[in-house]
Order: structure tokens, then C-alpha cells, then sequence
């Protein structure tokens, strides 16, 4: 019998006459690094995995944030990039939601340096094991700051290994810079959106 893919998406196979609970896709990271995903995936030694977006609230968060980093991208000295990969290990990439690194560093395509933010917007089907787990990914690689936005109760969080902590004042900040996100003023645009 010969077998057909049905559906591969992100990490996911499913053939004919097999069994019906998708099973994981392995394969080489050069394979990953050549491939375009949509949406991209992260790549988890040798597994492409899915990431949760495409919902309205994720996508103008991502968008405003995109904005008010890259109409200040000279004043703050920074590039930006929405869903940029970043070669974490030899066989680990992510894709953070929001990727921020210094204008001095190397413009990659990859990203294989340590960005200044990684930030990632919440999906409603986020949970708090997969997130801890992409934090720490982000931490360990010598991201010195990673914040979570959560578009639904209209939080936000500092990120560190120790734990994940509301922002004071309600400004996620950069200390030493002019990097500010005023977290009031990024929900009223949500809101008006």
C-alpha cells in the first residue's frame, strides 16, 4: 500500500492507514533552517514545533509592539524584528513574537547573538510549563531581557530564572536606555484596534 502524506504542519504527520495522532516530525536542522513555515515553528533538537498566534489580540500586540520599537529604532539605538529566529544552540532555534538586539551587533538572518528583548505575546492556548520553558531558552542563552504580554487580563511580565514578575509602574523598561513600553498606553491602542 502506498502511503501519502495527509498533513504536515510544523511538526506534525499524519499518512493514510496509519495511526491518527499526528506524530512528530524529525529532521536536520539544516533542513529546518532552509524551510519556511507559516506561521514559522521553533526547532527543538531535531523536532519542529508549533507556536500558538493568529489570533486578533496576539496580532495587534505584536504589531503595536513591532511599531513603537521601529519608529524609535534610531533614538534607542536598537533593530527590530517580529518572529525572528534565533539559533539558540547548534539544535535549538526559537522564534520569539518579538526580537529586539542592539544597531552595534551583527544584522544576522539568523539571529546566533544574544538579542537585547525577547518578548512573547500570550495565546489563550499558552500554558505556563511551555512558556517557562521558552523563557528559560531565551534566559540561558544571555537574553538580558525577556518579557511576556498577556493581551487577555491586560498584563505583562518581567522575566527572569527566578520567576515572572508584573513591571513596575506599569512600564516595561530597559534600565540605562530610553526603552519604554508603557503598558496603558499599549492596551488603549488594543482597545481602540
Amino acid at each position: 500500500m502506498v502511503r501519502f502524506p495527509l498533513a504536515v504542519s510544523c511538526g506534525l504527520r499524519d499518512t493514510v492507514g496509519m495511526s491518527a495522532v499526528p506524530q512528530p516530525v524529525r529532521i536536520p536542522v539544516e533542513e529546518y533552517l532552509a524551510t519556511s513555515y507559516r506561521p514559522d515553528c521553533d526547532y527543538l533538537d531535531g523536532e519542529i514545533e508549533e507556536r500558538n498566534v493568529g489570533e486578533f489580540d496576539h496580532s495587534v500586540i505584536q504589531g503595536l509592539l513591532f511599531r513603537l520599537f521601529f519608529d524609535n529604532r534610531e533614538s534607542w539605538r536598537i533593530r527590530v524584528s517580529p518572529e525572528q529566529r534565533i539559533r539558540l544552540a547548534p539544535r535549538r532555534v526559537r522564534v520569539p513574537d518579538v526580537c529586539v538586539s542592539g544597531s552595534e551587533g551583527p544584522r544576522e538572518q539568523v539571529v546566533t547573538h544574544p538579542p537585547l528583548i525577547c518578548i512573547e505575546v500570550l495565546s489563550p492556548k499558552d500554558t505556563l510549563r511551555k512558556m517557562r520553558v521558552r523563557i528559560d531558552d531565551y534566559l540561558n542563552f544571555g537574553t538580558r531581557h525577556v518579557w511576556i504580554i498577556d493581551p487577555g487580563p491586560r498584563k505583562a511580565y518581567v522575566c527572569s530564572k527566578t520567576g515572572f514578575q508584573e513591571p513596575e509602574g506599569g512600564v516595561l523598561e530597559v534600565p540605562g536606555s530610553p526603552i519604554r513600553v508603557v503598558l496603558s498606553e499599549l492596551f488603549a491602542e488594543l482597545d481602540r484596534a
